[in-house]
């Protein structure tokens, strides 16, 4: 698919979702489902369902980007999202869910709907599919804030993982949990019940917030 793009090869704009600034480089490849840009020597995946707009930079400037060894092996096969994500397992990588945050560490596990990052800071994190806008995988060997083997391991999730989003806070009923890395102190509390597509979170003040699953994109227990 890639090469019948009018824009591939050449330097775009990519405007997605939540991120305030465009995405710039050089249409490296395009899937059914996810956009590979080659940006500042580094690839940069990006879910097309957050694609806003895609414009060619048409004036003149520098960019000659050198490739790097980031991009992810697809065997020679289309690239995709899943694949992307099950390509980038047990790379350290980038990766821009919302606001103003970009988190750092592994990609540890695939699920239907969902995956598990393990970040320095925030320990285990469930993200949704949907709500990924861009992964960067790093180069070979490298490590989050330059830290040893002993300082960060390599750590498979401890807690018990289900096969869909809705079902894995269902496991989650009585922790203590954060939506979206905290950012809205509504969404940080003790998750009470999930029913339907409607989860129950009590917050600091003892009340009871509700909030639709489609809203929650990230999960993770402090």
């Amino acid at each position: 698919m890639k090469n019948h793009h009018p824009f591939f090869d050449k330097t775009v704009e990519l405007y997605i979702s939540e991120h305030e600034t465009p995405i710039r480089g050089k249409l490296a490849e395009i899937g059914q489902d996810i956009f590979v840009i080659l940006s500042g020597g580094k690839y940069v995946y990006v879910p097309i369902n957050h694609l806003q707009q895609l414009r060619l930079v048409t004036e003149e400037a520098d960019e000659r980007a050198e490739r790097s060894d980031n991009q992810l092996d697809m065997n020679n096969e289309p690239v995709s999202y899943r694949k992307t994500l099950m390509n980038a397992k047990g790379m350290f990588s980038e990766i821009f869910i919302t606001g103003n945050q970009t988190i750092h560490g592994y990609l540890t596990s695939v699920m239907n709907d969902f995956f598990v990052f393990y970040s320095p800071v925030y320990h285990t994190v469930i993200v949704s599919l949907q709500h990924l806008k861009y992964l960067i995988p790093y180069q070979p060997n490298a490590t989050p804030y330059m830290l040893t083997a002993e300082q960060f391991p390599l750590r498979p999730s401890a807690i018990s993982l289900a096969r869909t989003f809705d079902a894995q806070l269902r496991k989650l009923t009585g922790e203590f949990v954060i939506f979206d890395l905290g950012a809205n102190p509504n969404k940080i509390g003790v998750l009470q019940s999930v029913e339907g597509n409607i989860a129950e979170i009590v917050n600091a003040a003892g009340k009871s917030v509700y909030v639709h699953l489609d809203h929650i994109k990230t999960v993770h227990i402090p």
